[in-house]
C-alpha cells in the first residue's frame, strides 16, 4: 500500500472524497455562494463529519460582512487561543489582519473577577472599546455569544460579524440558535457540535477563497 505523504495531495484527495460523498448522499444540496461552499467543505474536511453541511447556517449578509472586515484589515477576536492556533496566521499577517484572544489579558482577568462574569464575557466588553472593524470568532464559550447578544441589545456593541460555533452540552446549542435568529451578520453551527477547529476552519476557508 502506497502511503501519501504530501500534505497538499492528502488534502486534494480528501476533498475529492468529500465531493463524491456530497454527490451521493446530498444530491439536492445547492451552494448559494462559492465561499459558502468552501466553508462547508473545509468544515467537513477537518472534522470528517458530513453533518456540518446542514448544521452550519449563514445569515444573508454574513459573507459580505466578514470579507469586508478581512479586506479592511480589521481585528478578529477569539474566545480561546486554540482558535488562533488553527488560523493560517502567515496569510493573515501578509494581509494585515489582526487577531487577538483577550481572555488572558490582566485587565480582562481583573474585570471578570470584579464583575463575577466569565473571562470570555469580559473579553467581549474589552473588545467593544477597541477601534476598527471587528469579527468575533467563538469556538469554545457560549457565554461569549450571549454577551455579544446582550451588548447589541443594549446598543453598547456593534459587531461587524460573528462566527459562533461553540461545542458542548451546556448553553452551546442555545447560544448559537439565538445568534442565528438575531440581526447580527453571522455564521453559526447549530446544535451541540462545533469547536475551535471548526471555528478556525471557517475563517481559513474564507481567507483562501479571497486569495484564490
Amino acid at each position: 500500500m502506497v502511503k501519501v505523504k504530501d500534505p497538499r495531495q492528502i488534502e486534494t484527495e480528501n476533498m475529492a472524497k468529500i465531493e463524491a460523498l456530497i454527490e451521493t448522499q446530498y444530491p439536492d444540496l445547492v451552494f448559494s455562494h462559492p465561499i459558502q461552499e468552501a466553508v462547508l467543505k473545509r468544515a467537513v474536511l477537518v472534522s470528517a463529519d458530513l453533518d456540518y453541511l446542514e448544521n452550519i447556517q449563514f445569515s444573508d449578509d454574513a459573507i459580505e460582512k466578514i470579507t469586508a472586515v478581512l479586506k479592511n484589515r480589521g481585528t478578529i477576536f477569539t474566545d480561546t487561543t486554540m482558535v488562533i492556533g488553527g488560523f493560517d496566521t502567515q496569510m493573515m499577517d501578509e494581509m494585515g489582519i489582526q487577531y487577538r484572544c483577550l481572555v488572558n489579558e490582566p485587565a480582562v482577568f481583573k474585570e471578570a473577577k470584579e464583575k463575577s462574569i466569565t473571562r470570555s464575557m469580559a473579553a467581549v466588553e474589552y473588545a467593544a472599546k477597541m477601534e476598527g472593524p471587528k469579527l468575533f470568532v467563538f469556538g469554545n464559550a457560549p457565554t461569549s455569544i450571549f454577551k455579544v447578544l446582550d451588548m447589541v441589545e443594549e446598543k453598547t456593541l456593534v459587531p461587524d460579524a460573528v462566527i459562533g460555533v461553540p461545542v458542548g452540552f451546556v448553553g452551546a446549542a442555545e447560544s448559537k440558535q439565538k445568534l442565528h435568529e438575531s440581526t447580527i451578520p453571522s455564521i453559526a453551527a447549530l446544535g451541540r457540535k462545533g469547536g475551535s477547529t471548526i471555528a478556525a476552519a471557517i475563517v481559513n476557508a474564507i481567507l483562501y477563497s479571497m486569495r484564490s
